[in-house]
């Protein structure tokens, strides 16, 4: 992300435990949902179009 970009917000799942298992973060943007490692913020971010996220997470829903 460049240094002008907007801060993004993230957050965890409310399934998530407070045991440090492992996790994922997301952060919703007007365009993109960003996802990173929870246990390890320094690595780089990946961003899936908000469409894509929804399907995905309608498809892990459904499993």
């Amino acid at each position: 992300m460049s240094s002008g970009a907007t801060e993004l917000a993230w957050f965890k799942s409310s399934y998530s435990g407070s045991e440090g298992d492992d996790c994922v973060e997301i952060a919703i943007a007007e365009q993109a949902v960003h996802v990173r490692d929870s246990k390890d913020v320094s690595r780089p971010a990946f961003s899936v179009e908000r469409e894509q996220w929804s399907r995905f997470v309608g498809f892990v829903a459904d499993a």
